[in-house]
């Protein structure tokens, strides 16, 4: 990891923007989460928050063996958890 400073800007909402190369390196994407921490007389620290991985979810596991019970089409289960993949958060099934 390189470690050199960036300065950015924040703007009237309180945005700001993680450089490209910086976002690439992290495999920081759209919808990626962040604990964010105030340090007292320093600033913040972003420490980036890892998507869960559905696949040895205990729930979604449930869900999937049970489905013919509640009348849950399978298919459709695993569009979410695809969905879920690339967008970053999961609807209502």
């Amino acid at each position: 990891m390189k470690k050199y400073p960036k300065i950015v800007q924040c703007d009237a909402r309180g945005q700001i923007v993680i450089p490209k190369d910086m976002r690439q390196e992290l495999g920081i994407e759209e919808g990626s989460g962040f604990w964010v921490f105030s340090i007292t007389n320093e600033g913040l620290l972003l420490k980036l928050v890892e998507k869960p991985n559905l696949e040895n979810d205990s729930a979604i596991n449930e869900l999937t063996k049970k489905s013919h019970k509640i009348d849950l089409d399978k298919k459709n289960l695993e569009k979410t958890k695809n969905k879920y993949k690339k967008e970053g958060r999961l609807e209502e099934i």
